[in-house]
């Protein structure tokens, strides 16, 4: 089993918005792979936002709900960014780790 310091941040909240962690040896296990492709969504979502913002900012005549609505989900994904950051930064640490 994998030890405290090593478990992997999921990257979604639980109740309260609490952050999950995965506790598994099994890099290929079910929840290890679905954890992987909700993190290939969120980093995709981010990519998206951060074209739509470049445009949205370059266009003089945006309207404010347009740019409220565009930080909101900005702020979103940013937050789902550094966690998948985070969770992936722990995990190469506890790599590291095992290799020595």
């Amino acid at each position: 089993m994998t030890a405290p310091n090593e478990l992997r941040l999921l990257p979604w909240s639980g109740p309260e918005g609490k952050p999950c962690y995965l506790s598994t040896d099994e890099r290929g296990g079910y929840m290890s792979r679905l954890a992987d492709s909700v993190e290939a969504v969120q980093l995709g979502t981010a990519h998206e936002l951060l074209e739509e913002a470049f445009e949205t900012l370059s266009d003089r005549d945006a309207a404010l709900d347009e740019m409220r609505r565009l930080a909101k989900e900005l702020s979103g994904a940013l937050r789902d960014v550094l966690r998948v950051a985070t969770s992936r930064g722990h995990l190469l640490a506890a790599s590291e780790r095992q290799r020595i």
